[in-house]
């Protein structure tokens, strides 16, 4: 006999822990499956820790409604569970006066995604806020912030377990055929092969989401999106942090630019830039600082040579290749694939972290109230 569950969430990541948090919230009945042997150990391990403002992404996207809701969840979540966050601003800067256009082509996007607290202002304004900035003009983002990823983490954890949700670390899925009431399951732990039935299977496996779907039987491979890696390399820097706020070039097809963002810890970095894999790979290649140090100085011209140190490395599951425009989130439910119960999440990259929680919400709602 099948042990069985309500719902269960293949990954713990901090879109997972999210959906599993907000599931618990509302009554459900959660187990999260984790291959590895600790939470949040791959994409939400690896990436620059900023709470985004929602300025980047198309208007009605998924990305932009679930960015601007999740901003607002994200801090209101880490004052009443004291995650260590900071709300230190950022500036996009245009160090080029041919770039002044696209800084006021993003103030018109935000505002048009409801983000109405951007400033622009002249590059006077910006270096008189950061003196050691280089650019003609910026767009200040006040809204935008920092985390520690790994304390959300483990908050959404104690959430999920407090409620009576379990998350079992080990444990891969390795696959699922639809039964009457939802969908059986199997897992490999360790020690043995575990059957479990649920009536809601959610794929939030990050990277490895097209696996997840493509073991679930009846699941139609062509609506599984073809996957892209676009591995991302920090450098970090040694010395003091020379910015108070982040600073982010413009942005480019693939990402948000060769930015500057720091820790809570005060660690200053760079990155990521954009490298298209075939495999995932967290190695950080040393010989890249010198094409960072180039892009750096274009707003940084203080940055003294040899001071940027190989830092860590983190691939995004993007649906979108190098000349396609940049994918939104792609949340799959039974409508779209006839399968009952089965929920996929595919192309959860950035903004990824900042929607965690309004995502968590939109699939909470999904699944429906109590039965």
């Amino acid at each position: 006999m099948a042990d069985s569950v309500e719902v269960v969430v293949v990954g713990a990541g901090v879109v997972g822990l999210a959906i599993a948090k907000c599931l618990a919230d509302a009554g459900h009945e959660v187990l999260v499956l984790e291959k590895e042997d600790q939470i949040g150990s791959e994409t939400s391990a690896r990436n620059s820790e900023v709470i985004h403002a929602g300025i980047y992404y198309p208007p009605r996207s998924l990305k932009a409604a679930f960015c601007v809701e999740g901003k607002e969840a994200l801090y209101r979540y880490c004052e009443e569970r004291g995650v260590p966050h900071k709300r230190c601003g950022k500036l996009v800067v245009a160090t080029d006066t041919t770039e002044i256009s696209s800084l006021k082509k993003i103030q018109a996007n935000a505002i048009a995604s409801g983000v109405d607290d951007l400033e622009l202002m002249d590059g006077h304004a910006a270096i008189a806020l950061e003196p050691n900035l280089e650019c003609v003009a910026a767009l200040l983002s006040p809204s935008t912030g920092i985390i520690d990823s790994h304390q959300y983490m483990l908050a959404l954890e104690g959430d999920i377990t407090s409620q009576g949700g379990a998350i079992a670390l080990r444990s891969t899925f390795v696959g699922a055929i639809p039964v009457t009431d939802g969908l059986r399951l199997t897992a490999q732990t360790a020690e043995e092969s575990v059957t479990v039935d649920c009536q809601t299977l959610i794929n939030a496996g990050g990277l490895h989401a097209h696996q997840i779907a493509s073991a679930i039987k009846a699941m139609p491979l062509e609506l599984i999106p073809k996957q892209y890696l676009a591995k991302g390399s920090y450098f970090t820097l040694a010395g003091g942090a020379p910015f108070e706020r982040l600073i982010y070039p413009l942005p480019t097809r693939a990402s948000l630019g060769l930015h500057y963002s720091i820790d809570m810890g005060g660690q200053a970095r760079f990155g990521p830039d954009v490298e298209w894999v075939d495999t995932i790979d967290y190695q950080v290649n040393a010989k890249r600082a010198a094409a960072f140090e180039k892009s750096i100085r274009h707003y940084f011209r203080g940055l003294p040579s040899g001071a940027l140190q190989p830092g860590y490395a983190g691939v995004r599951p993007k649906i979108a290749g190098r000349d396609q425009p940049s994918g939104d989130f792609a949340i799959q439910v039974s409508q779209d694939h006839s399968v009952s119960g089965l929920i996929n999440l595919f192309g959860i990259e950035s903004p990824g972290l900042t929607s965690s929680l309004a995502i968590g919400r939109h699939v909470a709602d999904l699944v429906g109230p109590l039965a």
